[in-house]
């Protein structure tokens, strides 16, 4: 295993390169060409069986080692987000209107560090590694779905994968064994009211008031309808009703997320919109259409598993701290894999260091460490091989 990390320490420069390249051409979800193309290529140099058009634009690779034993996925998404770039970097996107300000150029970077170390070391590799380089994450219904559909996790044991957090301190691990990351859904609300002249309100049904109402009535669902001890978000993010200064809407349309940690509150959110939907605009006598989207399910992390990634991650050098974390709001594709095979998702701190208030994710100005890549490599490569020896 020294040795594995001493592998790792020399592909270090050669991992940053490959960030870098990737964060200069970033591309958008089911939008991505040349990336799958560099991922491939990479993996057909290193003589690694590939597969190109998984579930969409997805890439699989497969590294077979020199003796039998488990199967272990390990995934990393590639796909950026629709920003412009403004970090200044030597390396800005120079795809317009298009950045990676997710981190996912530094888990691609990464895993493909993760598979040139095993290459490597396949002599003493009991088992075989499948390499799941999944496109689409950041857009809904995303790209792990198809990809399972299109058979990636066939025969596959465990899958394990981090996310590069920038406002988390570098050289920190954070994990949780149960649920780490929410559900995902989307909203949306079209108030059919009745238009009219804004000095004569007495003869509209006035949407923009009876869609503000609404807003102001869906923030009951979470404080006085979900049990206090279980968590829940509902956020209107977009409200449109566009027209004269002195013309009330005709319709008004609001738009937004909800978030929650199980299923059980995931059912009550939809049916409690619903029935606040209904009430409101029934007081007005307002028609209404309701559109509930159910978007990625709630990530739930395998306890074994994961404390098994954790004992590794103490073993790796440049870790400094691990703890165990919250659940976060956030929702992740990943949980998709969970719900098939055993694994864990944890997070990776990579934190600019000197920083002390990090730009966020999804913000033009964000960056990572890239620091963080090879304790991140470290801790998915040394978990695949410890993993093989000890379920050979």
């Amino acid at each position: 295993m020294d040795n594995l990390f001493t592998t790792l320490d020399s592909l270090n420069e050669e991992i940053i390169s490959i960030r870098r390249h990737l964060h200069k051409h970033p591309e958008l979800s089911f939008e991505e060409v040349e990336t799958p193309k560099y991922i491939a290529d990479f993996h057909e140099q290193l003589g690694h069986e590939v597969k190109t058009g998984v579930g969409g634009n997805g890439v699989l690779a497969y590294l077979k080692g020199n003796h039998e034993g488990p199967t272990v996925a390990l995934r990393a998404d590639f796909d950026a987000l629709p920003i412009h770039e403004e970090t200044d970097l030597e390396f800005q996107s120079v795809n317009d209107g298009v950045m990676h300000a997710c981190g996912h150029d530094g888990h691609t970077a990464t895993l493909l560090g993760v598979a040139k170390a095993l290459n490597k070391h396949k002599d003493d590799l009991h088992g075989t590694v499948v390499f799941i380089h999944q496109h689409a994450e950041e857009l809904p219904p995303g790209g792990a779905k198809p990809m399972i559909e299109d058979g990636v996790l066939h025969g596959v044991d465990v899958i394990f994968g981090t996310h590069l957090q920038a406002q988390m301190p570098l050289y920190e691990i954070n994990y949780r064994t149960d649920e780490l990351q929410a559900s995902s859904d989307s909203f949306e609300v079209t108030i059919f009211g009745k238009g009219g002249h804004g000095a004569m309100p007495q003869d509209t049904k006035d949407s923009i008031l009876i869609a503000s109402q609404l807003v102001d009535n869906f923030q009951q669902i979470v404080s006085r309808r979900v049990n206090p001890l279980q968590s829940a978000v509902l956020s209107v993010c977009s409200f449109e009703a566009i027209g004269p200064y002195n013309v009330i809407a005709n319709t008004a349309k609001i738009k937004g997320t909800v978030r929650t940690l199980n299923e059980e509150t995931r059912e009550l959110m939809e049916q409690e919109m619903q029935r606040v939907i209904e009430g409101t605009c029934h007081l007005s006598g307002a028609d209404f259409e309701f559109k509930y989207d159910r978007g990625y399910p709630v990530l739930i992390n395998h306890k074994e598993e994961t404390e098994f990634v954790m004992e590794v991650a103490e073993t790796v050098p440049e870790v400094q701290e691990i703890k165990e974390t919250e659940p976060i709001m956030g929702g992740e594709d990943y949980s998709y894999y969970l719900q098939e095979v055993k694994g864990t998702y944890f997070f990776t701190g990579a934190q600019p260091e000197g920083t002390e208030n990090p730009y966020p994710h999804h913000h033009p100005k964000f960056d990572i460490d890239e620091k963080s890549l090879v304790i991140a490599a470290k801790i998915l490569a040394k978990s695949t091989m410890e993993y093989m020896l000890k379920n050979k």
